[in-house]
């Protein structure tokens, strides 16, 4: 009878080596750890930059004018909506006597970059609004002031009004702004239009003024050109005959009113799809 035998059952096994496993052990413990340290770093980075940005939207905030101001019949209401950080969009308002003197704003680009150029704009524009100063004379100003501080400055449009408070005359220079509206009282509508160039496009530029008056229950409608531009998921714009349509179903009531009815209808306009730029609102209404 033959004797079956099991040679891998005779064979000594080989002891197993965990040495190679011990040193990676260690070696990729130290690795987690540099990873969760660099990442702890980024979460610090992030949370102390998105402080920094929540900081700088207040500056700019208190730079520009409260969302309600009355002056004697007139209500102003406004509003800034930011695409990105910081809107390059501002609004201002300085009262000189009896007169008030608001301005719209919008800065070329979006984001940080323009929004470190708004202050510096309503820092010009403050500065260049004396008592004596028609609105022509303070574009113009304004313009030569960007023109020479860079070459890399930036472009911008502008509305800027001067409105008497006690008669309601109004005058005003848009340079490269889209037209302002005003809603008369009586359904007819006005396209303020008259000024000059873009901000920053020619030092030697020229403007011109406009005049009209705002009687009882008129309305003016001043805006960025974000709001006729936002689109739909049809990539259609709102555009300026919504607005008008808008304005006109709405210009009855207060100046607050009608600024959050025409923003509603931007925004639905545009459901889910996100805005592309900077959106301003101002309305100026006299009760």
């Amino acid at each position: 009878m033959s004797q079956s035998f099991n040679t891998a059952a005779a064979t000594p096994r080989k002891a197993l080596d965990v040495r190679p496993y011990t040193r990676r052990r260690p070696a990729r413990k130290v690795a987690r750890q540099e990873l969760e340290t660099k990442l702890a770093e980024l979460q610090k980075d992030y949370a102390e930059l998105h402080t920094s940005i929540f900081e700088a939207a207040q500056v700019h905030r208190r730079l520009c004018a409260p969302r309600h101001l009355r002056f004697g019949d007139f209500d102003i209401a406004n509003e800034i909506f930011a695409v990105r950080q910081l809107p390059g969009d501002f609004f201002s308002v300085e009262e000189i006597g009896k007169d008030v003197v608001f301005a719209l704003g919008d800065v070329s680009g979006k984001g940080l970059a323009a929004g470190m150029w708004t202050p510096h704009l309503v820092g010009l524009v403050r500065a260049h609004t004396t008592a004596q100063a028609t609105p022509e004379a303070i574009v113009t100003d304004v313009n030569r002031a960007i023109c020479r501080a860079s070459t890399l400055g930036p472009f911008a449009s502008l509305f800027l009004a001067r409105l008497d408070t006690r008669t309601g005359a109004l005058k005003y220079c848009s340079a490269g702004h889209p037209p302002a509206f005003l809603l008369r009282a009586n359904g007819v509508m006005e396209m303020l239009t008259d000024g000059g160039l873009l901000l920053g496009a020619l030092g030697e530029a020229k403007y011109v003024a406009g005049s009209c008056k705002l009687g009882a229950s008129d309305t003016l409608l001043i805006y960025s050109d974000g709001i006729t531009e936002t689109l739909n998921s049809l990539s259609q714009e709102f555009g300026y005959e919504r607005l008008e349509r808008y304005l006109r179903s709405c210009h009855r009531d207060s100046a607050d009113s009608i600024l959050f009815s025409v923003l509603g209808a931007v925004q639905d306009f545009a459901a889910t799809r996100p805005l592309v730029d900077d959106m301003s609102l101002a309305i100026i209404r006299r009760n």
